[in-house]
């Protein structure tokens, strides 16, 4: 009898571990499990510290809570970091249902498990002691805990992200939605209510301005300016009654400028109501992407702890990806792509991480080797941030090419990144795609983004071998009597031939902004100075070869031989963040080029 007792005892113990779910990071199974779920007071512990063993992971995870005194009142706020969180993870915002423990929601919905298995992260808000209470006492809580989140020392964030919103909680989110769009990519809405309509009609009057990026000031002309109501935002309502929701709904299928007819999809949300963004949308953040926007409703009773229900709004939610939160002329809404592959590589004895994305055309475009653009990203940008934000993954799929996406080291604190070792990193990368990749050497390729730029307009002076041609955004290098940020030494420039592409932003750092004929002399004209120099180009001329292309205007200066050698671009209306349309027109300047026993060829011709 005792060891049937003892049989049993130990068949509960292994279910209740299995149950568990532990993850690395947390123990094993018994008191370490309990101590998973039960949250530490970042008010009461020190940031984290640097942590070089692992490549591009927060070095904080579990659960943990944060306090705000609102209104004189103390609330709390929820944070789960999974334990496999990369720098600047992906971050679901949660208004808890009313009268749902937080913890046993994590739990029981699924949440953590979601959270685990796609290394992303939560903030759950939390109702107060007498549940939610009207939207404007809980817009101030919100903004509370939004701005802690945004900026803090104890991890960071992807920048924008995905909510999702029960009962009056969520009605207050929405409220925060409707104000601060370009901080959110998707949302969804279980059991909310509509608010007042002076406020959906308030946000049409709100126009977005050119100098909310911190960087220079735009002019905006006010016949393309964007209001707060024509940002797109993926929306789904779930309401067992959808006319407490009904002007949510029109509000947001005005946002998404989607079709007035319907489709119902079975197999996509048990049967919701689909309205998909019009096709001819003039929407600017899918002016690229194409009309991928929808709002979707669904009239049904949901039990909100069901984990079949919270993994249908997870995959509602993380379809879509965005960027840039900082101003609306930047702004983009996409269809979300899985990562490449993701590697590991010690660097001078730490530990980097880099992707590689190879696309199914590669094979098929070029079966001997298919070409490699090396991609640079800006500062505190990971290599899957950066995968999101230029989405030069179509580029690759379009044109066969192989991405090879740079991850920075630990910078400043231990939860963001920045360059280091770039050069020797580089080598290394060349090296292990040449022998474990099918690529064609004589077309290696650079591409940056700000301080990624940086790194690779210093390589094209310093080591203009390393690839057949540079084309990069919004970061310049030039030669100086003496080296600094964005300055090469004299004795360190080759001032030998390399293809050049650099786009600038209109509004971009002050110190690169203008053109070549303005009467300010900054870091563009050092930087084209050195490269119509190392390229034998001549002067920089009248600023008649320009070509304009919508917001796009670009010069370009051609060789004896009719050979473009160096361009330089300028997007309207644009801060520093570059955007996803400016990724074709740099490798569509590229991809004519080649380097073959330091001879360069544009389209197999030999440049003399």
């Amino acid at each position: 009898m005792k060891n049937l007792t003892k049989l049993f005892a130990l068949l509960v113990f292994v279910i209740l571990c299995l149950q568990t779910n532990a993850q690395p990071g947390f123990g094993g199974p018994g008191k370490d499990v309990i101590r998973e779920f039960t949250p530490k007071s970042l008010d009461k512990i020190a940031p984290p510290e640097y942590d070089f063993q692992r490549a591009n992971k927060l070095p904080l995870t579990g659960y943990f809570e944060k306090s705000f005194e609102v209104n004189g009142q103390n609330r709390t706020a929820k944070i789960y970091i999974s334990s496999a969180a990369p720098v600047r993870p992906f971050f679901t915002v949660i208004a808890v249902p009313e009268k749902v423990n937080t913890t046993d929601f994590l739990v029981a919905s699924g949440w953590h498990d979601l959270a685990e298995k796609n290394e992303e992260c939560l903030l759950l808000l939390e109702a107060g002691k007498d549940g939610w209470g009207d939207v404007n006492s809980e817009k101030q809580y919100i903004d509370s805990v939004m701005k802690f989140y945004s900026r803090n020392n104890y991890f960071s964030t992807f920048g924008i992200s995905y909510l999702l919103g029960f009962d009056g909680g969520g009605t207050a989110l929405e409220v925060w939605s409707a104000e601060n769009p370009l901080k959110v990519i998707s949302q969804v809405f279980i059991n909310t209510e509509s608010l007042r309509d002076d406020f959906y009609e308030t946000q049409a009057n709100k126009f977005m301005d050119g100098s909310s990026s911190g960087y220079k000031a735009i002019e905006i002309p006010e016949e393309i300016r964007i209001a707060s109501n024509e940002i797109p935002v993926p929306t789904l309502f779930i309401n067992s009654d959808l006319s407490k929701v009904e002007t949510s709904m029109e509000y947001w299928s005005d946002v998404n400028d989607v079709e007035t007819a319907s489709s119902s999809i079975a197999e996509y949300f048990w049967g919701a109501k689909v309205y998909p963004q019009a096709k001819d949308s003039k929407a600017w953040a899918t002016a690229y992407s194409g009309p991928v926007s929808k709002v979707a409703t669904l009239e049904a009773a949901s039990d909100v702890l069901d984990p079949n229900l919270n993994k249908i709004v997870h995959e509602f939610l993380t379809e879509y990806v965005a960027y840039d939160n900082t101003t609306a002329y930047g702004r983009h809404l996409a269809l979300r792509k899985p990562y490449g592959e993701i590697r590991n590589m010690l660097v001078k004895n730490e530990l980097r991480e880099f992707q590689v994305y190879v696309s199914e055309s590669a094979a098929k475009m070029w079966p001997e080797g298919a070409p490699v653009v090396f991609v640079f990203p800006g500062n505190s940008q990971t290599d899957k941030v950066f995968f999101h934000n230029t989405l030069w993954w179509k580029v690759a799929d379009q044109e066969g090419c192989i991405l090879v996406i740079v991850c920075e080291t630990y910078s400043n604190n231990s939860v963001s990144v920045s360059h280091a070792n770039t050069g020797l990193f580089y080598e290394q990368l060349a090296d292990y795609m040449k022998k474990y990749y099918q690529v064609d050497t004589t077309r290696f390729y650079a591409t940056g983004q700000s301080a990624g730029s940086f790194a690779v307009q210093g390589f094209g002076i310093t080591n203009p071998d390393y690839f057949a041609a540079i084309a990069s955004t919004s970061g310049l290098s030039s030669v100086s009597n003496e080296a600094g940020f964005g300055r090469t030494s004299v004795e360190d420039a080759s001032y030998k031939t390399i293809p050049n592409y650099c786009i600038i932003g209109e509004g971009d750092i002050e110190m690169m902004t203008g053109t070549l004929w303005d009467d300010t002399e900054n870091m563009l004209d050092a930087w084209a100075e050195y490269y119509l120099k190392a390229n034998k180009l001549g002067s920089i001329g009248d600023g008649s070869n320009v070509e304009k292309d919508g917001r796009f205007y670009t010069w370009t200066w051609k060789n004896e031989q009719d050979i473009p050698l160096f361009k330089v671009g300028r997007t309207l209306y644009r801060a520093h963040n570059c955007i996803p349309a400016e990724m074709p027109r740099l490798y569509d300047f590229l991809k004519h080029w080649s380097l073959k026993e330091g001879v360069r060829y544009y389209d197999g011709v030999a440049v003399k």
